[in-house]
């Protein structure tokens, strides 16, 4: 595709790593000559020097023959004018804005064609949070993905030696335990002389203690069977009740807000070192979170306040040394879990196997959003794993035999890439392509299906696939491809 990304700071940097290392045509605008210099050496990429909202610039960037804008300036308003101007001068087809304020929704009127000509907005802020928000309903996790409209999910844990499912192979873990309903999709495995690596899995691949065990499985199942591989036989699942948030910064607003929200009991602490910051957030934050004015790095004062006795820990500060290193002394100190924000990649994957359970970077939450309107086909749902190397994607199959290459066909008999698994289909699932024709259709609960070789493909199966390499994306996209005479 021909990409034009607006802004060169953290996260059209992100954009860009991204979109650039899978044969995107990119352009990147911004009035930062510096940050353009930076991005031309170490991508192939074209850059133009100027502000977005002036159409002499986005002529000059390629609007005319562009396939997608993805605005993302540290200014609202920019980005939301450049996608009126990409509309009413260029035609862009497909308009992405970075918006911060929580005031605007894409189906509002003010979005539509007559309006700023939106076609979906971003805000990563609003990504971290409800990708934090996951970790902690799921605290054995290291991440979780949700598909088919958040009936089917994708998690990965770390097993722990004593755990039920560890030691066994994956057709020992069908065997011993038949009440789990999951298919493993992939394993990492560490080794001694370098980072965690793929291990090709098949039933007679075995989980080793420290492994990470991708799986995937319905959302209603997924705490029970994270449990198998984390918690020892007779030890509760874990559960999160004390929250500390180390840092006011606009993720931890809105993370502090929304658990405050949701009426589950949470005990949240926020502590942040900026006096003037803390009586603000005290004014406006719910009266469930403690706001306490100190530094990310006192020992004395976590103390003070049972660091403990805190279930997950969250670093969310806007400086990556201090989020880095408040972590790693409150997992010192006696905290269960803890997570670190980490804008810069290179910082992340250090802190990988250190102390600090995850290790979280704003474009792993926020990339997959971005990705669904790259792919091509009918896809549903995309999301970046392993830091950018392994993809998960959902598929709609269109078609039908005469038209598709795979409706009608066994599973088995598929020519998926090697090491490409399917980890789940969901039938039943709402069609919009056929909603005019189904306002008499008799309504029925989706069915989430594992399957096996002769399991059959139908047209509108919702299929979610575990790609460990994102070359691997373009040949299963071919293959899910329709035949012209659909249209």
């Amino acid at each position: 595709m021909k990409i034009i990304i607006l802004g060169a700071g953290r996260v059209g940097y992100s954009v860009a790593e991204s979109l650039v290392s899978e044969r995107n045509d990119i352009t990147v605008i911004d009035t930062n000559a510096q940050r353009l210099r930076e991005l031309q050496e170490r991508f192939d990429l074209r850059c133009v020097l100027g502000n977005g909202i002036d159409a002499k610039v986005l002529g000059e960037a390629g609007a005319r023959d562009t396939d997608l804008l993805i605005a993302c300036a540290a200014q609202d308003e920019t980005n939301l004018v450049c996608c009126k101007i990409a509309h009413m001068l260029y035609n862009i087809p497909t308009r992405i804005a970075r918006v911060r304020s929580s005031g605007f929704e894409v189906e509002q009127p003010l979005m539509g064609p007559e309006g700023f000509a939106v076609d979906a907005i971003i805000c990563p802020e609003a990504s971290l949070t409800r990708y934090i928000s996951k970790l902690i309903e799921f605290p054995a996790s290291l991440q979780v993905r949700s598909f088919a409209g958040g009936r089917a999910c994708l998690a990965s844990v770390r097993a722990r030696l004593g755990a039920q499912g560890t030691g066994l192979t994956i057709e020992a873990l069908r065997t011993h335990i038949p009440q789990l309903h999951l298919r493993v999709v992939a394993i990492y495995r560490r080794f001694a002389d370098g980072p965690d690596r793929f291990v090709r899995c098949d039933g007679r691949t075995r989980i080793e203690p420290g492994d990470e065990v991708f799986v995937i499985a319905g959302r209603e199942h997924l705490k029970e069977i994270l449990k198998v591989f984390y918690n020892a036989p007779g030890m509760p699942a874990r559960v999160v009740r004390r929250i500390m948030i180390a840092g006011g910064s606009l993720v931890g607003q809105r993370l502090a807000q929304e658990l405050a929200s949701e009426a589950k009991g949470f005990q949240i602490k926020l502590l942040e070192s900026n006096a003037e910051l803390c009586q603000t957030l005290a004014a406006q934050l719910p009266p469930e979170v403690l706001v306490l004015h100190g530094s990310l790095g006192d020992e004395d004062l976590l103390m003070e306040e049972h660091i403990e006795d805190i279930d997950f820990f969250l670093a969310l500060g806007d400086d990556d040394e201090n989020n880095i290193m408040a972590s790693l002394l409150a997992k010192r100190l006696g905290a269960r879990r803890v997570l670190a924000l980490i804008n810069q990649r290179s910082y992340a994957d250090l802190m990988h196997g250190t102390q600090i359970d995850i290790a979280l970077t704003p474009s792993q939450a926020m990339l997959g959003e971005l990705l669904a309107y790259v792919r091509k086909g009918d896809v549903q749902a995309v999301h970046s794993l392993r830091r950018g190397v392994a993809e998960a994607l959902e598929l709609v199959v269109r078609g039908d035999k005469k038209t598709s290459r795979v409706v009608g066909r066994e599973v088995g008999s598929l020519r998926l890439p090697e090491d490409v698994h399917i980890g789940l289909i969901v039938r039943g699932l709402p069609d919009e392509l056929a909603e005019t024709q189904a306002d008499e259709a008799v309504q029925h609960e989706p069915e989430v299906i594992f399957p096996r070789t002769d399991t059959v493909l139908q047209s509108n199966d919702h299929v979610v696939f575990f790609l460990p390499h994102k070359r691997l994306v373009a040949e299963v996209e071919q293959l899910f491809r329709v035949g012209a005479t659909f249209f």
